[in-house]
């Protein structure tokens, strides 16, 4: 039997339309009949995830529970949340529901392995997802080989993230620092990129940037097709 999706939402809203939007391109339909059954809670107020692994700022747990318990009274089947910041949180979700979750961090770990096979791959993310190595152990356990960016680098992919994305900003106003991190890194040795913040896919597309890269938020849509029992489109 198909199985429905539960996207645990908000974080932030604009990443949550990407990946739902992702969701309906990359299923394999003929026509509205051929789609899954998405349930979405776009939870604007939960908590800065990347405060309260660094700062000690409010935790977002409490309020992706309540999140969580809508989706399940909904009668989603699997749950995925487009933030790779919160899949830090993800062990003490778990802990709160029987449904399972579809992993974001491991989709697009094993995705750079298959398409970029022995390139090293440039991290780019919100200071919370390098703090927390979610990446580093993700790429590592598939043998991937990868580069982290410096301390100005951080600064600026912060900058392009909050500043930019998610404030809703021309994009011009964070091309140079985009484009400044993206230049660094790859004078350093990295041949791809992992945009692993849900807003960057956002900005390479607003950008129109030519890069080498996986979007996870593209492999979690995928993962999640699959999960329910769908075809992705062109696979």
């Amino acid at each position: 039997m198909k199985k429905t999706i539960g996207i645990l939402g908000g974080m932030g809203p604009m990443a949550t339309a990407d990946l739902f939007q992702k969701i309906v391109a990359l299923t394999d339909a003929a026509g509205d009949n051929g789609h899954i059954r998405v349930y979405i809670d776009s939870n604007a107020s939960i908590p800065d995830r990347t405060a309260a692994i660094l700062d000690g700022g409010e935790d977002p747990v409490p309020a992706m529970a309540d999140s969580l318990r809508k989706l399940e009274l909904c009668g989603a089947d699997c749950v995925i949340m487009p933030c790779n910041t919160a899949h830090y949180f993800l062990p003490r979700l778990m802990e709160r529901t029987e449904l399972p979750f579809v992993n974001m961090i491991g989709a697009a770990a094993a995705a750079c392995r298959t398409r970029f096979p022995g390139k090293t791959v440039g991290i780019l993310a919100t200071r919370g997802t390098l703090s927390a190595e979610l990446y580093q152990r993700a790429l590592a356990a598939q043998g991937v080989p990868f580069l982290e960016p410096d301390e100005s680098e951080r600064e600026d992919l912060m900058k392009v993230i909050y500043q930019g994305v998610k404030a809703g900003v021309p994009p011009s106003r964070y091309e140079k620092d985009f484009r400044s991190v993206i230049g660094g890194m790859t004078g350093r040795g990295a041949e791809c990129f992992l945009l692993a913040c849900t807003e960057l896919p956002l900005a390479v597309q607003a950008l129109g940037l030519e890069l080498p890269r996986v979007d996870p938020t593209e492999e979690l849509a995928k993962a999640a097709i699959r999960f329910c029992g769908y075809s992705v489109r062109g696979e």
